[in-house]
């Protein structure tokens, strides 16, 4: 080959279809490929940079994967909560169904006071009493003197006749309502030492003192007059009564008026202690208005018999299982209104309350299906219902993540327990407080939900910028490296004609030569 000699055109045509050759085999490469850049050898710039972009691409491609699950573990416990909800509805239903039911009680406790004279709806304090009064007999004035008693009216209305077998001596005593007046020597009154050689007049001032008688106690025709002060018992002992020709115990002035009187009752059921003064004055009651008023914070509620004047306590229909707290205060004391009450406790109703029992038992099967819910509640092994935590990684260096902590929301983890017949739904207080925790339980459910949907947005928002990004990468590359088929079928067209005209150039080279051919033939 080295003995060849060609001459400069032949040789610089060679070049020319050989360089052309080169450039159409690179542009039949670039449009079968698609690719301008398909090695580092063809621009090792753009091909380094398209690799880099392709790889981060295919890394974000890669964690789309989990960012689906994560959409989907979203969705499973958005479901589950959707499904946790309904469920809450219907123990609502059955709770609701308690309140609608019949009473469970066939009485409820309740105390009911003595008769009231005068007492209305508008006035519980009554008519104002009258004041007591004991008569005995003297035939003098003077406290030492032996007298015949031929006429003593004694407490319990007795008529009797007896005769005074001494006069009054010292050591002797009268008691009149808890205060002792006792005889000494001397004719003097001090207090309630009364002198024996005293008057009878001085005697019954000091008690007229003691008993605050509005009508003052007296000496009449030889008898002797005790009085009170309103609506108050006369009770009198002491060894000096048969001289005065009394018998001793008490005389009542009949059904007591209640003002100026207190009752107190300790809380019944959940409520609060009640304490009530009864009269006209700022805090204190005096109608059945106000009793209820100061009755409703302890679950009870009072009505009055409008013929007698008896005033009723007893429980309302929430509280209708307990019993009434323990009563107390003036008005409970001996000859008060209410004194000697214990409340009644509640009858229950056989029918009724097994009407509740059933209830209670399709309350139960509502809690055992919202734990078997929020159990079932998960994808691909993560559950957000039931305590676990979804983490999720949005860019490949894994910088950027979000991690979804998970809540328990079986019964218990929602404040819900299982009720027992015989202990709840015995009362519109025991549904109450069961709605009162389902609503609680109801408000738990939507908040967590609104969680949830705002990070499935969040989830969802970073899925399409993953896939954007890709795009985004993708295109990148693409422009860095891939040919455009317009430009490279041009090129090819353009160089089939360079390559032709190299040929036909070539050969008008190689012309001279062929006509030296010719000769030497």
């Amino acid at each position: 080959m080295t003995g060849i000699v060609l001459s400069a055109s032949v040789r610089q045509n060679l070049l020319s279809l050989q360089s052309t050759a080169s450039l159409l085999a690179t542009t039949q490469n670039d449009l079968a490929t698609g690719n301008k850049v398909n090695s580092a050898l063809d621009n090792p710039t753009n091909f380094f940079t398209a690799q880099s972009l392709n790889n981060r691409a295919s890394d974000i491609g890669n964690l789309l994967d989990g960012i689906g699950n994560g959409v989907q573990v979203l969705q499973a416990a958005n479901s589950g909560i959707t499904s946790l909800q309904s469920l809450v509805d219907s123990a609502k239903s059955i709770a609701n169904q308690v309140l609608q039911s019949p009473l469970g009680y066939s009485a409820k406790s309740s105390i009911t006071s003595a008769a009231i004279t005068g007492a209305t709806a508008n006035n519980l304090l009554g008519t104002t009493g009258t004041n007591a009064t004991v008569t005995g007999t003297a035939v003098n004035n003077n406290l030492t003197s032996a007298v015949a008693i031929t006429s003593a009216t004694t407490l319990s209305g007795a008529a009797n006749t007896d005769s005074l077998s001494s006069a009054i001596s010292t050591g002797d005593t009268l008691v009149v309502n808890g205060t002792t007046f006792s005889f000494v020597a001397g004719s003097t009154s001090t207090g309630t030492n009364i002198g024996v050689g005293d008057t009878v007049a001085h005697l019954l001032s000091a008690i007229d003192t003691v008993t605050g008688a509005t009508t003052a106690s007296s000496v009449n025709s030889g008898k002797i007059t005790l009085s009170t002060g309103t609506s108050q018992n006369l009770v009198i002992s002491g060894t000096a009564l048969g001289k005065l020709g009394l018998t001793a115990g008490t005389t009542n002035v009949g059904p007591p008026a209640l003002s100026g009187e207190t009752l107190t009752i300790n809380p019944t059921g959940g409520g609060t202690a009640t304490s009530i003064t009864f009269g006209t004055g700022n805090g204190q009651v005096s109608t059945l208005n106000g009793l209820n008023a100061a009755l409703a914070g302890n679950n009870l509620q009072a009505t009055i018999d409008a013929a007698t004047g008896k005033i009723s306590i007893t429980t309302t229909n929430d509280e209708a299982s307990s019993t009434i707290g323990t009563i107390g205060g003036s008005a409970t004391l001996s000859g008060a209104a209410f004194n000697g009450l214990t409340p009644a406790a509640p009858v229950a109703d056989p029918n009724s309350q097994a009407q509740r029992a059933s209830l209670v038992a399709q309350y139960n099967n509502v809690l055992a299906q919202i734990n078997t819910t929020a159990q079932d509640a998960s994808f691909n092994g993560v559950n957000l219902l039931n305590g676990d935590t979804l983490k999720l990684v949005f860019n490949e260096t894994g910088k950027s993540t979000l991690s979804i902590s998970g809540v328990t929301f079986n019964a218990v983890g929602l404040g819900l327990s299982t009720l027992t017949a015989g202990t709840d739904f015995l009362d519109n207080a025991s549904a109450n407080k069961a709605l009162t925790t389902l609503t609680t339980a109801s408000s738990t459910l939507r908040s967590e939900a609104s969680t949830l949907g705002s990070n499935l947005s969040i989830v969802q928002i970073r899925q399409d910028f993953s896939k954007n990004l890709i795009n985004v990468l993708q295109t990148g590359s693409s422009n860095l490296t891939l040919a455009d088929t317009n430009e490279e079928a041009a090129n090819s067209q353009a160089l089939s004609t360079r390559q032709s005209i190299a040929v036909s150039a070539l050969s008008l080279a190689n012309q001279a030569q062929a006509s030296v051919l010719q000769l030497l033939r």
